[in-house]
């Protein structure tokens, strides 16, 4: 995983309440253990038609929306079943961060495992956030803050054991193996 210090992007909002793990990315794609892929049936039931076409209504289809690394989305998102694989899509897709007023608690945890920035905000930004599509964010991790074209600061809450792993590229494993040393010496005095 590579360090994330901060993410500088527009916006592409999906402003639906409740999305849950199985909108993200179906049970049907998840028979794998590999993340490469993944983005490619994201959404993939809101995203195509019966045919298989991109529906050109969709955000995540615009083309101005396709570069977009900050998904907007309603409230309770990432709700249902525990699923790493709904992070992994989203990663793989291109996205980096997720901002909604409620963020479904396993989804979270996920997240924070594989590189995604959950970002809860107040209901009044998240409304102006999902009336403008497209706007510039920065999602600071060093300052816990994301900045609203460049003017408005919130501050978001994250554990610090999660920042501090994703500020410096590390999983959860790679926590453990980067302290290989301490724990042998820790375990040799016991």
């Amino acid at each position: 995983m590579d360090p994330i210090i901060q993410i500088k992007s527009t916006t592409v909002v999906l402003p639906y309440d409740d999305i849950d793990t199985d909108q993200i990315i179906p049970a049907r794609y998840i028979n794998t253990n590999t993340k490469e892929g993944l983005g490619e049936h994201l959404f993939t039931d809101w995203r195509h038609d019966k045919n298989g076409e991109e529906r050109l209504d969709f955000p995540l289809n615009d083309p101005k929306s396709r570069k977009a690394a900050v998904l907007v989305a309603g409230h309770n998102f990432g709700c249902g079943s525990s699923r790493e694989h709904a992070p992994w899509a989203l990663l793989d897709y291109g996205i980096r961060a997720v901002i909604s007023t409620e963020i479904a608690d396993i989804f979270r945890n996920n997240s924070l495992k594989n590189g995604l920035i959950p970002v809860i905000v107040n209901v009044e930004s998240h409304q102006w956030l999902l009336s403008h599509p497209g706007a510039e964010v920065t999602v600071s991790l060093e300052e816990s803050s994301l900045i609203i074209e460049q003017q408005e600061l919130l501050d978001f809450s994250i554990d610090p054991f999660s920042r501090y792993c994703l500020m410096n590229g590390l999983d959860q494993l790679g926590f453990l193996t980067d302290r290989e040393e301490q724990i042998a010496n820790y375990e040799s005095k016991q």
